[in-house]
């Protein structure tokens, strides 16, 4: 019994000495690890093993890493939901459809307090929607309401600030708990961890905000815009930097960026440490620490070296000559620079980690930025010398593309914002991402035109397809007489012996009913009388029973030939997206008035073919019409010829190319005098006046273009030299050898 006690006791004091020696460190170690995790909490970083590794990093790098603005995930989705009650949000749950099923998608804007301050840039919201073909002053009409109260600054340090919104729109009516409301936001959160949030309840409301955060962005439901300065152009824009002829093989600088640096809080990491991949040849990386009011208090020893090499580079002179910019986060997850860079056609790299890009549910970005990520900076330089030379370019074309497009000007951005919505309304009709993705972009290819590519005239080339091999004769016919005038007949016949012709239409624009169907000519092809009004807009209504891609625009005094139709008609083929006609006028700027001016005069430019005798593709009619605002058509039917001016500077602004003068026959003047604005030597014009106007009209067209470049925001019509002739045209050989014989008769 003792024996075995006492090997009891030697066995728990040998476990004991066994505990002590192998154990006893690691406990050491805990309690060790224990004090210094408890004073890690109140001093971070400095590192519990900094006695056995040594740190490479500078310790004023790392102070951005503990700073208290800087929220956890956990205390980020905590933020969110208080600020997001209604965070699953759909257009299913939380959208009323029916409100655009009668009169389809309407805008309504709450009318505006003269009380209520409103910045500028969202009065250039707000006149944006107003402008649009989707306003309505009638709410009753409106399936979609954006407030008045200004709601972009939600920054309350700013003076912009709006206080008390939440007791004002519960005020309102027609809030509904923000149901098939929109709200606009470009700053949201403050100083110092600047959240999301808006200090309001947006209920079910959709957001169109900048620096959105993918993890409080709803897809499907809300927006996410680009930060835009307040000096935004409200239309037109400036055009990107990128031309045709001006395109270096090899730009100077491979990346560049110049900004401020934040010597703390958030948004300061990634800022902090551009100078490590900054090497004074091809990359260019400047950061100044020199802004705020108390900059010098917070400087570390970088500062006044980074301040010395930030003035040595100009910003703007940075961005024409580098192929990269860096686009990293600030205090919130959008930058200016964002614009300013696809502006200059350089290569946006982003480094924002976790921003919503703009219009990311329409926009490919992958096409025009490379998104990086802010914990991998120092492989973004091989990274992008990676990317070939052919790559390159695209990056840089889809650039300019995106800019002229979506971003230029504010109406751009709002209209671009609309047309998303409606997408998401009528998906059957919503367009594809190749529409969005490739020019003239979504905002000219409308889908209720069609959502086919070969209906428009802008995709042959890409897909290796041709037009229709036929066209609509549509003449309009304006003859106080009531009956048929001998140049009508002749048109008529001359245009249906045209070996690709499908049918003639004649709008009928006289008080006086038409003739019966006996009075016209027998015709080889359908000839049909459309009832029309005498509103000089009607010429361009999209009617149904215009089925061919060509339309042949004619009025009835014009004067062709077959031959000069069949060859019009064929140059057409090849350039469907353009206007093909005989009529060349053109557009200067006329420096002692200050204004565009306006002339018919023989010169060796045009930049406007009339459409009393030009081909066009039917879906300019769509356009027209339902495009443009009903105010630009009610100007058209007010002012003499202006309809001719603004198809073509609509067509311009869509293709950013010229119209195309092609060859007609020499005229014999006739004896009555000539239209408005001709003069001896005028271009010549395959058509005889029937009655003379008075030379106030030539005033009224040069009224009109300008205040058509007004509307558009800058000159869109494209100037050219070119004209298209047949082979041997005017050439001194047999005529029988010409396919255009009679061309030269």
């Amino acid at each position: 019994m003792q024996t075995r006690k006492k090997y009891i006791f030697l066995t728990l004091l040998a476990s004991w000495l066994l505990l002590f020696f192998f154990g006893g460190d690691q406990l050491r170690r805990f309690a060790f690890f224990s004090e210094r995790k408890a004073e890690s909490q109140r001093n971070w970083p400095h590192w519990t093993d900094q006695s056995f590794l040594k740190s490479f990093a500078d310790p004023e790098e790392l102070q951005s890493d503990g700073d208290p603005s800087v929220l956890s995930p956990q205390e980020r989705r905590v933020a969110q939901l208080s600020i997001y009650k209604n965070s699953r949000c759909r257009m299913e749950t939380c959208f009323d459809f029916s409100r655009c099923e009668k009169h389809g998608f309407r805008v309504f804007t709450y009318p505006r307090d003269r009380d209520q301050p409103i910045s500028e840039s969202y009065s250039k919201i707000l006149t944006s929607i107003e402008r649009s073909r989707y306003y309505t002053p009638n709410p009753e009409e409106a399936c979609l309401f954006v407030l008045s109260i200004d709601t972009l600054d939600r920054d309350h340090l700013s003076g912009q600030y709006i206080h008390n919104v939440d007791e004002k729109i519960r005020g309102f009516p027609l809030w509904n708990s923000g149901r098939n409301h929109l709200i606009f936001n470009l700053y949201s959160g403050t100083w110092p961890n600047y959240t999301e949030d808006l200090g309001f309840d947006i209920g079910q409301a959709m957001l169109a905000k900048a620096s959105f955060y993918t993890e409080s962005f709803r897809p499907g439901f809300d927006i996410s815009i680009p930060l835009f300065p307040k000096d935004h152009p409200q239309r037109g824009g400036e055009r990107g930097w990128l031309y045709q002829d001006s395109v270096p093989p090899k730009k100077k600088y491979l990346l560049v960026f110049k900004g401020k640096r934040y010597l703390t809080g958030i948004g300061s990491g990634t800022r902090n440490a551009l100078h490590h991949i900054h090497n004074g040849k091809d990359i260019i990386s400047l950061t100044t620490c020199k802004h705020g009011k108390d900059w010098e208090r917070h400087k570390d020893t970088r500062c006044d070296k980074d301040n010395v090499n930030y003035e040595k580079f100009d910003y703007q002179e940075l961005l024409h000559n580098s192929t990269f910019c860096i686009v990293p986060r600030g205090r919130r997850l959008g930058s200016f620079r964002f614009l300013e860079a696809l502006q200059a056609a350089c290569i946006p790299v982003l480094l924002s980690d976790g921003w919503e890009l703009p219009f990311a549910e329409a926009i490919d970005w992958g096409k025009a930025a490379v998104v990086g990520n802010e914990r991998l900076l120092l492989q973004i330089p091989s990274a992008v010398r990676c990317i070939h030379p052919e790559r390159v370019l695209a990056f840089q074309q889809q650039t300019q593309f995106l800019w002229d497009a979506y971003f230029s000007s504010v109406d751009k951005i709002v209209h671009t914002t609309l047309e998303i919505i409606k997408d998401r309304l009528l998906q059957h009709h919503s367009r594809s991402r190749f529409l969005w993705n490739t020019l003239p972009g979504g905002l000219l290819a409308l889908p209720d035109f069609s959502t086919h590519l070969g209906d428009f005239p802008f995709y042959h080339l890409q897909r290796g397809s041709s037009p229709s091999k036929k066209f609509t004769a549509f003449i309009r016919a304006t003859s106080t007489a009531g009956s048929l005038s001998q140049p009508i007949l002749r048109l008529i016949q001359a245009v249906s012996g045209s070996q690709y012709c499908a049918q003639i239409l004649v709008l009928w624009s006289c008080k006086k009913p038409p003739p019966p169907s006996g009075k016209w000519p027998q015709t080889t092809v359908p000839l049909t009388v459309i009832q029309g009004s005498s509103k000089v807009s009607d010429r361009f209504f999209p009617y149904a029973a215009i089925q061919t891609d060509a339309v042949l625009s004619l009025d009835e005094h014009t004067s062709l030939s077959t031959s000069e139709v069949d060859f019009a008609f064929v140059v057409w083929r090849s350039f469907p997206e353009r206007i093909v006609g005989f009529s060349a006028q053109s557009h200067f700027w006329d420096t002692e008035q200050g204004r565009w001016g306006y002339t018919s005069k023989w010169t060796n430019k045009l930049s406007i073919i009339l459409t009393t005798a030009a081909f066009y593709h039917r879906y300019y009619h769509s356009l027209f019409t339902e495009y443009l605002p009903v105010g630009l058509r009610e100007l058209v039917d007010g002012l003499a010829a202006c309809e001719d001016i603004l198809m073509n500077m609509l067509v311009a602004a869509v293709t950013k190319l010229p119209p195309i003068k092609v060859a007609q026959r020499k005229q014999h003047k006739e004896a009555v005098p000539q239209q408005v604005g001709r003069e001896d030597g005028d271009a010549g014009m395959p058509l005889a006046s029937p009655a003379w106007s008075p030379p106030s009209h030539f005033s009224q067209q040069q009224d009109c273009l300008n205040q058509l470049v007004d509307w558009f925001g800058s000159m869109p019509l494209v100037s050219s030299q070119l004209r298209l002739d047949p082979v041997l045209f005017k050439d001194q050989v047999s005529i029988l050898r010409k396919k255009y014989s009679h061309l030269d008769k």
